[in-house]
């Protein structure tokens, strides 16, 4: 690490933040949850940031970040760039202090996002939605920034914005040893970084045998990126999905805490947090935004390691767009290999999908969708069928009834490209 790990924030700029937005910001609850507890045979508590004023821990950063500005530089305004949370903290700071937001969001941001943005800023929030990623959003709020002579406030690339995000920790740390539990790991999502470093630099300082664990979208793993390649690297492809986690880099800062302070990474599918939100609706009626569920999704892929255990998982968001349901339900129901779609030929004839549902589709399966993608005058046309199976387990038996329907099916999800042309 040489001179950078002389640089990075300890436990004692985690307290001088807390003193400083103790009065701000909510001090989120700290639950034992039963049903995960008894699932996985640990003790799984939650550290509720859902429940913070903007409903994402990212409020904590953003108020530390600006509140420490100079007098002058708060007069002049601050300039974000946030695929949503970040900005909804900046937006709530800047109404708080009376002072000018310029927030640039991705164009892609979720509906409901942007409206809390314009919300919570109010008349203080000029709202600029540019590119279709953080990252190009990014580069014109920097532009802006230079242009205007602000301030721009970093979502994760900085040392208050850690700082702001590790009282988080304090909060829950201490909520732990009061009630008596001793974490063996703390598990937290990984975007740019901000979070894991302000939660691990806190927990490594006072708590040096709890483990620190990071979390990742499968589709969007810069921090992972960044540790097989000892430096933070652009990916040139991301999967968005995960809005609140989709950055293409992690930053220098965030890049030097994780690496000293971080104890495990790992990525996890998007479809599992497809279906860690729902469960969580489900069995707790918790809300959680896909990057807010992904904790609580990497404890399936640690189910051995924290038998027996006591876990704390940081529930970082909960702003989910309603209107994204329906997608999470269809991405839950494919990783978990009940939903899956075919390419069939069929004969144009009267009978032909009823003889289908007879003779190919299993006891208790049931077609979700049946479209011709062309009518033809060869007798057959070709049919887009999604199936929903009862039992994931039964998809082989589907398949050799299928393939004696038609010897040619094509199954979707084995050609990505026409997956995305079809479903």
């Amino acid at each position: 690490m040489g001179d950078a790990a002389m640089e990075l924030i300890k436990d004692t700029e985690v307290r001088s933040a807390y003193q400083l937005l103790k009065d701000s910001v909510n001090h989120t609850p700290l639950q034992y949850d039963r049903y995960l507890s008894e699932k996985y045979q640990a003790t799984v508590l939650l550290k509720r940031e859902d429940l913070q004023k903007v409903r994402s821990f990212k409020l904590r950063g953003a108020y530390y970040a600006i509140k420490k500005l100079p007098e002058a530089d708060l007069k002049k305004g601050v300039v974000c760039a946030s695929a949503g949370n970040h900005a909804q903290g900046v937006a709530y700071t800047c109404h708080e202090l009376k002072t000018r937001a310029a927030i640039f969001m991705p164009t892609t941001t979720p509906q409901q996002k942007v409206s809390q943005v314009r919300f919570f800023g109010g008349e203080f929030a000029d709202i600029h939605l540019v590119g279709d990623t953080f990252d190009a959003s990014a580069a014109a709020a920097k532009k802006y920034c230079e242009e205007n002579g602000m301030t721009f406030i970093d979502p994760f690339n900085d040392k208050n914005i850690i700082a702001g995000q590790g009282t988080l920790a304090l909060e829950m740390m201490t909520d732990a040893e009061s009630e008596g539990y001793k974490p063996d790991f703390v598990i937290t999502a990984i975007g740019g970084g901000g979070l894991i470093s302000g939660v691990a630099s806190y927990v490594k300082n006072t708590s040096p045998t709890t483990k620190v664990i990071g979390v990742e979208p499968k589709g969007a793993a810069s921090m992972q990126a960044a540790f097989e390649e000892e430096q933070p690297v652009i990916l040139t492809e991301i999967d968005k999905f995960v809005d609140g986690a989709a950055v293409q880099r992690v930053g220098e800062i965030t890049y030097s805490h994780s690496r000293e302070y971080v104890d495990e990474l790992m990525s996890v599918d998007e479809g599992l947090i497809c279906s860690t939100i729902l469960d969580l609706y489900g069995k707790q009626a918790i809300v959680v935004e896909p990057a807010g569920a992904m904790s609580v999704a990497a404890l399936d892929l640690m189910k051995d390691q924290i038998k027996g255990k006591t876990v704390i998982c940081v529930i970082s968001g909960g702003n989910n767009d309603i209107n994204r349901m329906a997608e999470i339900e269809e991405r839950s129901l494919i990783y978990e290999g009940l939903k899956h779609y075919f390419v069939v030929n069929f004969p144009q004839r009267p009978g032909a999908l009823k003889e289908f549902v007879s003779e190919v589709l299993g006891e208790g399966d049931d077609i979700t969708r049946f479209e011709y993608t062309k009518k033809s005058n060869r007798g057959t046309g070709p049919v887009v069928i999604g199936v929903l199976l009862k039992k994931p387990e039964t998809l082989s038996d589907l398949l050799k009834r299928l393939k004696e329907f038609d010897s040619t099916y094509i199954e979707l999800s084995q050609h990505k490209t026409l997956y995305n042309l079809l479903v």
